[in-house]
Order: C-alpha cells, then structure tokens, then sequence
C-alpha cells in the first residue's frame, strides 16, 4: 500500500477531500495522510510535518490559485523535495482558465499535471 501526502491550501479542502474519496475507486491500494492545522503554527510544527512526509512513498500537491500564498503548503512542497520524496503536482481544476499558470518558486520548472486517475496511478505504479 502506497502512503501518500497531500499538500494542499487550506482554501482547497474540498479539492483534498475529494481526491481522498477516488481512492475508494482507485485502481491500486493507496493511504493518504496530510498535516492541515486549525490553529496557528507552532513551534513544532514543521517537525512533525517533515517527519510525516519523510514518512510516505510520495507527495500529492494539489496546485490552485491558492497555492502562492499558502505558506503551510508551500513548505510542505519545499520539504519533500528537500528529502527526496517524490512529488506530483496535480492542477485543482480542470479548465485552462482555472489553472495557475506560473508555479510559485519553491515548485517553479516542475509539472503539474491534469488531476486524472490515470495519471496518479501511473505515478503511484512508478514509484515501485
């Protein structure tokens, strides 16, 4: 079973609990996990968040016009690719006209892909 995070804006919740809902139709055996906080940050925090990451096969980030300014999502994306976690980025929505179309810098020059069941298998099979 492949452990994954899912980065995500807050703003983008819904997005998140509707990508934990496909797993249920998903074509391979996922567990998704995510470290959303309703309280401000703490001190620790960003430790128990890494250790969460450096504990999953991969990070989904689900990529919205939210993203630039999600603090909590944009390091999240930092440390994964800091700990060599393999990361998708994934747009939120589908239209052209709803996708962000400059990354923030910490993703800039990465993919984000068509959020399609297919495409997150494919990365999940890739994984090994």
């Amino acid at each position: 079973m492949a452990r994954v995070f899912i980065s995500f804006a807050m703003e983008d919740k819904a997005l998140r609990d509707f990508l934990v809902g496909q797993k249920k139709n998903a074509r391979t055996a996922i567990e998704f996990t995510d470290y959303s906080v309703k309280e401000p940050w703490d001190s620790s925090w960003k430790t128990n968040c890494r250790a969460r990451i450096k504990g999953c096969q991969a990070v989904i980030g689900i990529i919205t016009h939210n993203t630039p300014k999600a603090d909590g999502q944009l390091w999240e994306l930092k440390c994964a690719i800091e700990e060599g976690v393999p990361l998708m980025l994934i747009h939120g929505y589908s239209a052209p006209e709803k996708r962000l179309s400059v990354l923030p810098s910490v993703i800039f020059g990465r993919r984000a892909n068509l959020w399609t069941e297919d495409n997150i298998v494919n990365f999940l099979h890739s994984l090994g």
